[in-house]
């Protein structure tokens, strides 16, 4: 009896970190210009296209040669030459 209650928590367990942890996903985005940022969603914005990355990606980059980390900013939006659009 006891075994199936320790079994049944943990595929609860399970499915609750793998639910929450697919929400709290994060990206590292960059355009075409050589602007990245930090999100949570992809965007589809006609005209530009991004490139989604791993939130790890950040620390394998040399930053400043071919891209730009700009920083966070709050609402949906993005960086396009240097100057955040809200969508």
């Amino acid at each position: 009896m006891h075994i199936g209650k320790f079994f049944v928590t943990g595929a609860v367990a399970l499915i609750a970190a793998t639910v929450m942890a697919e929400r709290a996903s994060a990206y590292i985005i960059c355009n075409g210009e050589g602007d990245c940022w930090h999100g949570h969603r992809r965007e589809t914005v006609p005209g530009q296209s991004f490139e989604y990355h791993s939130d790890d990606w950040y620390f394998h980059q040399e930053w400043g040669t071919h891209h730009r980390f700009r920083p966070y900013h709050d609402g949906r939006g993005y960086w396009h030459n240097g100057v955040w659009v809200e969508l």
